[in-house]
């Protein structure tokens, strides 16, 4: 059995680029930063970035478009995508992208304050909350485990 799926939780890194094929299909494409913090061998807190190329198709593509910022949160749910193609010097690129299936969106609030509804769940506010972070090698205690 074979599986390619990819689930990703960061913030829009750049605007988004909308395109139309020559089909008439809609298609657009992103940069997604992820991080993750550890502890260093020095006891520091130590912490990097990677950055994922998005590309969405049809109906995602325009949700997208229309409302995904620079530095919304967002959840992509995909398969990772190799290509390769010659630029016009002749010389071979290579990329990897995610190609997004499915897409939630995070929290979105006007002017920092007051909560908006949820594209993904539209009669239901969403409200900001404090989530823990759990760093590795923090002991985790049975009893703040909320379910």
């Amino acid at each position: 059995m074979n599986l390619n799926k990819v689930f990703l939780i960061g913030r829009v890194a750049t605007d988004i680029e909308m395109k139309t094929t020559t089909s008439g299909q809609s298609v657009c494409s992103f940069s997604l930063a992820t991080n993750r913090t550890w502890k260093g061998k020095d006891g520091q807190k130590q912490e990097e970035s990677q950055f994922h190329r998005i590309v969405l198709w049809q109906k995602l593509a325009e949700i997208a478009s229309q409302f995904l910022t620079k530095g919304s949160l967002v959840l992509i749910e995909g398969r990772i995508q190799n290509r390769s193609w010659e630029d016009k010097n002749g010389v071979k690129r290579y990329t990897t992208e995610i190609i997004g299936e499915g897409m939630q969106m995070g929290p979105r609030t006007q002017g920092g304050s007051e909560p908006v509804k949820n594209f993904s769940a539209p009669k239901k506010e969403v409200e900001d909350e404090d989530i823990p972070i759990i760093e590795d090698g923090d002991e985790i205690d049975v009893k703040d485990i909320p379910f």
